[in-house]
């Protein structure tokens, strides 16, 4: 079994996905289908795949059962092998007598990592569910804040207006294009090779008399290819055994999960703090309590998701120091090391992509605080566009530059925008009417700069970019 809380919280969501009665499942599903492709390819006797199918549900997986496995698999290494006695077990009642077919010319790893790729299956699908849902959520949130101002924040501090709707912007990208990287790598194949990866049992189990060499491998590859189709996995070009690309693919796309999710995570969780306000994360009964203050509601399915964010880096490098570690023909304890972080990896992503459809989708927006935090960042988050406008009129003058005239300014009336106008309003007039900007009335200069201190009219291409996000994420879905 795996741990579904106490140290992971929220793993619950998703721990049946990839749990010890997941993957021996998995595994016998993977040894039916095996005999099936036999039988399919004229290897196997009559019967033979309907026995094999049915010996699935004949092996027992209780909790004692997968306990008293689990502690058998330290015999061989890997569960694979009382599996499979036990399966055997079960085949043979089904068909009357020991069929040959089960497990014929396999080995343990071709089972292990072909059972992974069914569980991780399962996951992936959960976790493109996740990500589809928080990707609708965003996008809704994105199409409605286009424009609505608020306070940037770059390196901790007050710096430009922007939109939120822009801040959830960037949150979606990083949602889809995870769920892109997860469809397209979250994938394994099926593993072949048998017990040092040259299919010589395999081959020899196909190989018919008076056969040629092209025609025994051509029974061969149909042979596999009949194993792929009854499990509805890929069939690879070779034996992956010790070449773990195809895992460290799906880590990969995990991790990549994770950090966007975890990205959008930190932002709610500094956006929420009493102090900032702008954001609140949606309550659930029992959710965010703290046992000794009474009144706190804490940011928990964010919590969660950074959480996700920081474990991930080091169940990938430890996944990825297992792929390292891979020699010879078979694995010697680095394909081993895979299986507990590869598992938490995936349970933790696909939990937290269903955190995150609940957190994006129940998120309220607090326009106001927004509003407020933008008014208290003060003049000084408008300086670079005063900069920009005054720069040309101010070089015809004497005395500072625009940048040393805003800077001072703006210090000197951080709260105030009339006396900013003011301040440089008598610099401008100081210049002389024919530095004037065409269009602005010389006789009305402190209302031209009071215009340039109003941040809404400082937003760039923020609804333009806050369009395009939305439309792609559309555009995605249609795809």
């Amino acid at each position: 079994m795996i741990a579904t809380g106490l140290l992971l919280p929220g793993s619950h969501r998703a721990a049946a996905l990839a749990d010890d009665r997941a993957v021996a499942r998995a595994a016998l599903r993977v040894e039916a289908a095996w005999v099936a492709a036999q039988s399919r390819a004229g290897l196997a006797p009559d019967g033979a795949a309907a026995a094999a199918h049915a010996a699935v549900d004949r092996v027992p997986l209780d909790d004692a059962a997968l306990t008293e496995l689990a502690v058998a698999s330290e015999g061989g290494g890997n569960p694979v092998i009382p599996l499979l006695a036990a399966y055997r077990r079960a085949v043979t009642r089904e068909y009357g007598q020991p069929l040959g077919a089960v497990h014929a010319s396999l080995t343990s790893q071709d089972v292990m990592d072909t059972a992974l790729a069914l569980v991780l299956r399962d996951v992936r699908a959960a976790v493109l569910d996740g990500l589809g849902r928080t990707g609708d959520a965003l996008a809704r949130l994105v199409s409605q804040h286009r424009a609505t101002v608020m306070v940037g924040r770059t390196l901790t501090q007050h710096a430009l207006p922007t939109s939120f709707g822009l801040k959830a912007a960037s949150w979606l990208a990083g949602v889809d294009d995870a769920a892109d990287d997860v469809a397209a790598r979250a994938v394994l194949p099926v593993s072949f090779g048998g017990a040092a990866g040259t299919l010589a049992a395999t081959v020899a189990r196909c190989t018919r008399p008076g056969d040629s060499e092209r025609e025994a491998l051509a029974r061969v590859d149909e042979l596999l290819g009949h194993w792929a189709e009854e499990l509805g996995l890929d069939l690879p070009d070779g034996v992956w055994h010790t070449n773990r690309v195809p895992v460290l693919r799906v880590v990969g796309s995990l991790g990549e999960t994770a950090a966007a999710l975890a990205r959008m995570a930190n932002d709610v969780l500094t956006m929420s703090r009493p102090e900032v306000g702008e954001l609140r994360e949606p309550a659930a009964e029992g959710r965010g309590v703290s046992s000794a203050m009474p009144q706190k509601q804490n940011p928990v399915l964010s919590v969660l998701l950074k959480r996700t964010g920081l474990a991930a880096p080091g169940l990938t490098a430890q996944v990825l120091a297992g792929a390292a570690a891979a020699d010879d023909e078979r694995p010697d304890g680095g394909w081993h090391a895979e299986w507990p972080p590869l598992r938490e990896l995936a349970v933790l992503a696909a939990a937290a992509s269903s955190h995150a459809a609940e957190l994006a989708a129940g998120l309220t927006v607090r326009e106001d605080r927004m509003a407020r935090n933008l008014a208290d960042a003060g003049t000084g988050v408008m300086a670079e566009r005063l900069t920009a406008q005054l720069a040309p009129v101010l070089a015809h003058g004497e005395g500072p530059g625009a940048k040393e005239a805003v800077q001072e300014a703006v210090r000197a009336a951080p709260q105030d925008p009339d006396a900013v106008a003011r301040a440089l309003a008598a610099r401008v007039e100081a210049a002389g009417p024919e530095a004037l900007p065409r269009g602005v009335d010389p006789a009305d200069v402190a209302g031209w700069i009071r215009s340039l201190l109003d941040p809404r009219g400082y937003l760039g291409a923020a609804p333009h970019l806050c369009d395009r996000a939305a439309a792609r994420h559309e555009e995605r879905k249609r795809s």
